[in-house]
């Protein structure tokens, strides 16, 4: 019997780390696929090393047509989970933003997940088997949190929901992970400041991934980790948007992000 093959995107910091280091120590191996070709070989080191897994590396950015290819290519020869993590925001305004660097990040976290989530659907269905994880964010659930980062995870949500929706009866699950705020290096590669974020609103990466895949061994398509989370998306459902967006926009910072 051959282990188990769990593929993540974006997995050399924060949330993507955290994913391969719960898939290695649950008896996955892994396929491992990121920009950065030495971290990715350190980290596939270490988890050879700690967990006795093997671990494929795929050096490959996912804003790169091409690149997305090949990571497709290995989707579509089979693994048995799909985390589509890999996914970035950035800082400043949207009418002031370079548009290459708006175009690079609906390529990773919108196009990336697309393509590669098509790619890997065809073997996971003949077999009867399979679960895709696609990594959205809160951001996507509540309107008024800057625009086009916002926008990308609203899109993979919807896109997970009805995506789940066709699946029905083929074995193949589907789960949108919504996280909040996570200390993990994203704000900071994006260049936001974060200070004033009140210290009950952040979440650890163990807990998260705990609290993910509790979720979809249970089913879910949606998974919000934290109580504080669960209440804020809740209650985004219940009052009028309008309000949603100016509370959402002064708490969550929408001025200086795109």
């Amino acid at each position: 019997m051959t282990r188990p093959v769990a593929l993540i995107t974006g997995p050399t910091s924060g949330i993507g780390t955290g994913f391969a280091t719960r898939f290695a120590v649950d008896g996955h191996d892994l396929v491992l696929v990121a920009r950065d070709a030495d971290k990715l070989a350190a980290l596939a080191a270490n988890l050879r090393l700690t967990h006795g897994v093997e671990v494929e590396v795929l050096a490959a950015d996912l804003s790169v047509a091409a690149d997305r290819e090949k990571v497709s290519e290995r989707l579509a020869a089979g693994v048995d989970v799909l985390v589509n993590n890999a996914g970035f925001g950035t800082s400043g305004e949207f009418w002031t933003a370079e548009h290459a660097l708006l175009q690079r990040q609906l390529d990773v976290n919108v196009t990336a997940v697309m393509d590669l989530t098509r790619a890997a659907l065809p073997v996971m269905i003949a077999r009867g088997s399979g679960r895709i994880v696609n990594v959205a964010s809160v951001a996507g659930l509540v309107s008024g949190r800057g625009s086009t980062y916002s926008a990308s995870k609203a899109w993979v949500v919807s896109f997970t929901e009805g995506l789940d929706g066709g699946l029905t009866g083929t074995g193949v699950r589907m789960m949108a992970l919504c996280p909040g705020f996570v200390r993990t290096e994203f704000h900071s590669r994006a260049g936001i400041e974060m200070s004033t974020m009140p210290s009950f609103m952040w979440l650890t990466v163990d807990k998260l991934v705990a609290a993910a895949m509790r979720d979809l061994a249970k089913g879910k398509v949606i998974s919000v980790p934290g109580a504080q989370y669960k209440v804020l998306t809740t209650a985004s459902r219940l009052i009028p948007r309008g309000i949603v967006r100016q509370v959402a926009g002064r708490f969550g910072q929408a001025r200086g992000r795109t």
